[in-house]
């Protein structure tokens, strides 16, 4: 081969592309070396942020700080969203499902039950919601705000849990303005993950656990799981407590409540000592292949995200389907078509034993209440309303998750499975009494299709508890002051 020289000498034009190239590569490195500077710098820009007092309960405070994550948390206002199983839309879950007023009579779930929307509507949504009361009907504890606002680690930190969990549901309502967010998860000096719910701690104390030696892939799902679980209300304080002495199973908590004797409220059918299940999403969760894998909520829900070179937690907390790319497809290469797909069938199959199961609760609750009219004792009826107990807790283990048993489908299925199986016990049960007792079997079931005739049947005055509700918002605008209003802005929109 020849020299460089030479070849110059019969090509001059080749020095001019050398010449040329070279001009090029040295602009291009120019450019990239700028470029990790100037992202660099970026990101040094966000460790500069203002001090947050330690309980700032005030979203768009953390937000002058962490913008992206603000805004990107803004975005759960957005309704638009819905799967087929779920997503953000407002669903009417009484109307899509009106076995469920029967199968909650007696208790506020009967009077209104809809799809959870967004965190941003925390606290809008428990005020306009039936299930908190009226004026007139305002039963409900103070506890129920547990969950909804930064503002209640800022009371408890003021008073304390157990004077907070203390009291009426409507007391605390001028103190609870700012909806789930920051303060909730987040430590305002070092922005650490952190817990600030003394129920998830005091469970893990019972268990033997320190919470505190969680990992950071850990505390991605523990922060969730101050809120997403199941739980109930302790005691004459109504202090919160999670029931996992025994354990994270449907059956392991129904063993603990059975041993306390504990019921959410005796059926107005049926007369059955019943469990209403919250939310045991991390519970269903821990029993699923994901948890199995360490896989956390957020790695799901809240997904990472990149800005230059500022990478971030997205914090439009929603469903998985909804971003598939940066969720589903991080670990799994299938295309997004084919991975909605497996979801939807797997929901599909649950969806199928749980409304055979829903239709045939209901009807053991409607027998039960024909057995006790036909002259049945307390003795005769007691195997067969604990069946009933354990039927409905079982389904609603399952239905009241969210993702509609996709968080674990195997464990899904076997529960809402041995409901079913609970379920026709009892009815074979009561069937057995109806005709000791000189009744035919079956029964003539009402009409129960719409959630307006199960309802009715119950004899449950809407119109009125819609009357009572408004005056019970206007009473409590007025223990606002005028800036908590604008904020939520509530009270308009209703």
């Amino acid at each position: 081969m020849k020299p460089i020289s030479e070849q110059l000498k019969e090509k001059p034009w080749l020095g001019w592309v050398i010449f040329l190239g070279t001009v090029v590569i040295v602009f291009l490195l120019g450019l990239f070396a700028s470029s990790i500077v100037e992202r660099r710098a970026e990101s040094f820009t966000l460790q500069a942020v203002k001090p947050i007092a330690e309980w700032e309960p005030r979203n768009e405070v953390w937000g002058e700080n962490y913008p992206r994550e603000y805004e990107s948390y803004m975005k759960t206002l957005d309704t638009n969203f819905a799967s087929k199983h779920g997503g953000s839309k407002k669903v009417d879950y009484l109307e899509k499902y009106p076995e469920l007023v029967i199968m909650w009579a007696g208790y506020a779930f009967s009077k209104d039950y809809n799809q959870g929307r967004g965190h941003a509507y925390a606290v809008k949504d428990i005020r306009l919601t039936l299930r908190t009361g009226g004026v007139k009907d305002s039963p409900q504890p103070a506890t129920c705000w547990s969950c909804k606002s930064p503002d209640v680690p800022r009371m408890m930190a003021k008073i304390g849990p157990e004077e907070f969990y203390k009291g009426k549901w409507i007391d605390k309502g001028a103190e609870i303005v700012n909806p789930i967010g920051c303060q909730d998860c987040h430590d305002p000096k070092s922005m650490n993950l952190r817990v600030t719910r003394p129920a998830l701690v005091e469970a893990f104390q019972r268990m033997g656990k320190d919470i505190n030696k969680a990992s950071r892939q850990e505390m991605r799902s523990l922060v969730c799981a101050q809120c997403h679980v199941e739980y109930y209300f302790k005691g004459d304080g109504k202090y919160l407590t999670f029931p996992w002495d025994k354990g994270f199973s449907a059956d392991s908590m129904e063993a603990y409540y059975d041993g306390l004797e504990f019921k959410d409220w005796e059926h107005k059918l049926s007369k059955a000592p019943m469990l209403k299940a919250q939310h045991p999403d991390y519970e269903l969760f821990m029993t699923g292949i994901h948890a199995k894998r360490g896989v956390s909520c957020a790695d799901c829900h809240m997904p990472y995200k990149t800005e230059g070179g500022v990478k971030y937690t997205d914090h439009h907390i929603q469903s998985p389907l909804a971003n598939v790319a940066n969720s589903c497809q991080v670990c799994h290469r299938e295309e997004a078509e084919k991975l909605i797909q497996d979801v939807y069938d797997r929901q599909d199959r649950l969806e199928e034993i749980r409304r055979i199961a829903e239709k045939a609760i209901a009807a053991a609750h409607i027998e039960a209440k024909a057995a006790w009219d036909a002259g049945a004792t307390a003795e005769e009826m007691k195997p067969a309303l604990t069946l009933i107990r354990h039927a409905q807790w079982r389904w609603d283990w399952t239905a009241a998750a969210n993702g509609l048993g996709f968080h674990s489908p195997v464990e899904a299925l076997r529960v809402v499975s041995t409901s079913l199986a609970k379920a026709e016990e009892a009815r074979k049960a009561l069937a057995i009494i109806l005709i000791k007792h000189g009744k035919s079997y079956p029964i003539a079931l009402p009409d129960i299709s719409t959630k307006a005739k199960a309802q009715a049947y119950l004899e449950m005055d809407l119109k009125a508890m819609y009357a009572d509700k408004e005056d019970f918002l206007n009473t409590v605008a007025k223990q606002w002051d005028e800036t908590a209003k604008k904020r939520q802005g509530w009270l308009n929109s209703y």
